[in-house]
């Protein structure tokens, strides 16, 4: 059998479920009630994962009736929490701080609670093959589509241009549309934010490079602290392997008012569950141990969470 990234991944989660096994509560007790996953754009990795996590509460919590829900990704999903038209979403870190600080593109606090630390997201930034664009400083003038209204990934498209002291022309597209322009050369880069690889990408894979964007991380820490880090593109990625980008993690995250006890049957379908919540395109997205599943960079965690943790943990 091929050792894969994904199966190394998987491994280390029935590992983690397996000592966890037996530590839970008879789970969820309280009334029947819906539970709504805001999860992301068609295509991406954030709706694949909602819509496995929602599949799998539903097996194991009878009386939470749960459904995923497209959107345009962190902003929106956490705007749609704080609307109370979504109980849960997934949440790149960087806008989940932006959220508690009431710091752009929030206009006021919106206090988040994390359920748990889910994964790593590779920021890539793409242009075709036949470009003579190599760097971000390449691309001033140029048309960029940097992500979804409402996504974490056009956020901090602006984020990366403005730290490179770069103008340029944003476009602001699903991830689709954006793939799609980038192919017949509407535009001359496009910026996305998820697992490597991304469907969406994989099959553009031949006409398609990476642009090193880690050179800009300095000057993003400086502004907005721990909530970037440097990784590498991981083997497997586009024939790609090594290009130096930036990362940043994913919470799953909730409403300070959530019941504790709905809470609570999240976080063990999590642990309990999670060799079930590996999406099929999952080589780039790390789930985590149990010391990093709970480790939310001052993030604070949903009593409901920290309660099911401590009693799985013992």
């Amino acid at each position: 059998m091929t050792v894969t990234r994904r199966t190394v991944c998987k491994a280390g989660i029935a590992a983690l479920a397996a000592s966890l096994a037996g530590c839970g509560s008879d789970g969820y007790r309280g009334p029947d009630r819906t539970v709504t996953i805001a999860g992301g754009q068609p295509g991406g990795f954030y709706l694949e994962f909602a819509q496995l996590l929602a599949r799998e509460i539903n097996a194991a919590e009878p009386r939470l009736a749960c459904k995923a829900m497209h959107t345009g990704g962190s902003v929106s999903n956490i705007e749609l929490i704080r609307d109370g038209r979504a109980d849960i979403g997934v949440s790149q870190m960087d806008m989940v701080l932006s959220a508690l600080d009431g710091r752009d593109p929030f206009t006021e606090e919106v206090p988040v609670r994390g359920i748990g630390r889910m994964y790593e997201d590779y920021l890539q930034l793409v242009v075709r093959k036949d470009s003579p664009v190599r760097t971000v400083q390449g691309l001033a003038g140029r048309t960029v589509s940097i992500g979804a209204e409402g996504s974490g990934t056009a956020i901090f498209g602006e984020r990366l241009f403005e730290a490179a002291g770069v103008p340029f022309v944003p476009q602001k597209q699903s991830l689709e549309d954006a793939a799609d322009a980038l192919g017949r050369g509407q535009v001359d880069a496009l910026l996305w934010s998820g697992g490597v690889p991304t469907p969406a990408l994989a099959e553009l894979h031949a006409r398609i490079r990476l642009l090193p964007i880690a050179s800009e991380l300095p000057a993003l820490r400086e502004k907005y602290s721990n909530a970037y880090q440097q990784v590498n593109i991981p083997a497997g990625g586009y024939d790609q392997a090594g290009t130096p980008t930036i990362g940043v993690a994913n919470l799953l995250v909730c409403g300070r008012d959530l019941p504790d006890d709905v809470a609570a049957a999240i976080t063990r379908v999590l642990v309990d569950r999670a060799v079930r919540l590996v999406p099929e395109h999952a080589l780039g997205a790390q789930f985590l141990d149990r010391r990093t599943l709970i480790g939310l960079f001052g993030v604070p965690m949903h009593p409901g969470a920290s309660t099911a943790y401590r009693q799985l943990h013992g």
